[in-house]
């Protein structure tokens, strides 16, 4: 019998994502009966607002609803992006330059599949989304990463760009706030890169899904707001999923020149068709409706960010640069390398973060997954309790 024909090369290539991994892999611990506590997943612990809810539930009660809808997403949904992005963005964009997408995650995809072409290279700052470069590479893009470590407090320059950029450079990815490490270009900083990629044609596709939990009076500035004639070269990509508590609603977007958005359109139209409208609705009303449930989550998220800080930066040999945005520290941990811990030898963040969940049950994500090793990723999208408890764990071990 002949032998079957391969599976695709290009998905065979992909890693399966990192975080969702060492999540799952916490998850299946608890189900023991372990007492696991996991920083792996960039996901509020909080519910979501119930007002929000409960237009959910009167959307279904509409039998409008239970038919196809414009594969972009409805109007409607459509129009409140465009608000919201010309109040935290400062862009105004018509609705043909809207597209709703299933979460962020397909906007992240359906981005560089827009605009990147085989063969183009892309500037990555690291560390980075652990997304990020596989949905480069499924775009037959190639990363090139620019790394800024924590003595940058983990922000690239322009002289950085600059130096990685070849003839064969087309697009950059800017993220502020940053996952996987908090960090905020302040504005001149956000202004110097987009006058950067203005000047040599360069697409932006920049995440704007934490544009709004920032602390200590840092502003998210947006690469559009800072440099406006550099929108038409850019792709904003946002969602409700963080601000709002919604990552099971999967509901995002992506925002750009209307050619763009057209192409994107085209691709969505055969791969998903529209996002279910029962979370479209909903999402209506998180972003058109009271902020007051999303600012008490941004406050709480600030006294977590502050205590973890407080607490990683009394380990020996940790380093903690202060996050001003998302919700995840990053610590330098290079000092806890090349030593031997519990009986055994740690070279890299990998063994690290095995070693911590193996003596301790606390779930961290090893540097490894978003650029160099000798970086913890730890997401403060926890209760307060927890919180505390798996830090004194990891203190303890590392007494």
């Amino acid at each position: 019998m002949t032998e079957r024909a391969p599976l695709s090369r290009k998905l065979s290539a992909i890693a399966e994502s990192a975080t969702l991994k060492v999540d799952a892999k916490a998850k299946a611990l608890k189900a023991e009966g372990r007492q696991v506590i996991s920083y792996a997943a960039g996901e509020p612990d909080f519910s979501t607002p119930q007002f929000v809810v409960d237009a959910a539930a009167e959307a279904l009660r509409d039998p409008a609803n239970y038919r196809y809808s414009p594969a972009p997403g409805l109007p409607a949904l459509k129009e409140a992006i465009a608000a919201k992005t010309l109040r935290d963005s400062s862009l105004e964009v018509a609705l043909n330059q809207v597209i709703v997408t299933n979460g962020g995650k397909q906007a992240v995809y359906q981005a560089f599949q827009t605009v990147v072409n085989p063969g183009d290279e892309v500037l990555l700052p690291a560390p980075y989304w652990t997304t990020y470069p596989e949905a480069i590479q499924l775009a037959d893009g190639t990363p090139v990463e620019v790394f800024a470590g924590a003595d940058q407090g983990y922000k690239v320059t322009v002289d950085q760009l600059e130096a990685a950029r070849t003839e064969k450079t087309t697009v950059l990815v800017f993220v502020s706030p940053s996952n996987p490490t908090g960090a905020v270009y302040s504005p001149e900083e956000t202004r110097a890169i987009g006058e950067w990629a203005l000047e040599h044609g360069i697409w932006v596709i920049t995440d704007e899904i934490y544009q709004n939990l920032t602390y200590e009076g840092a502003v998210a500035t947006s690469i559009v707001e800072a440099v406006p004639d550099v929108a038409g070269q850019t792709i904003l990509v946002n969602g409700v999923a963080k601000t709002y508590a919604m990552t099971g609603w999967r509901v995002g977007w992506m925002i750009g020149p209307a050619d763009a958005i057209k192409v994107a359109g085209n691709l969505q139209s055969h791969l998903t068709s529209n996002v279910n409208n029962i979370a479209q609705r909903a999402a209506i009303a998180a972003i058109s409706g009271p902020q007051d449930e999303a600012e008490q989550m941004r406050l709480a998220f600030d006294r977590r960010r502050r205590l973890i800080v407080q607490e990683l930066s009394k380990i020996d040999g940790v380093s903690v640069p202060n996050p001003l945005g998302a919700f995840y520290a990053y610590p330098d941990v290079t000092g806890l390398l090349g030593r031997e811990w519990a009986g055994r030898r740690i070279d890299t963040t990998l063994e690290l973060a095995d070693l911590i969940l193996d003596e301790v049950e606390v779930a961290v994500v090893p540097g490894e997954a978003f650029g160099p090793s000798g970086y913890l990723r730890l997401s403060y999208a926890l209760g307060d309790d927890q919180l505390l408890e798996g830090i004194q764990r990891i203190q303890r071990l590392f007494a």
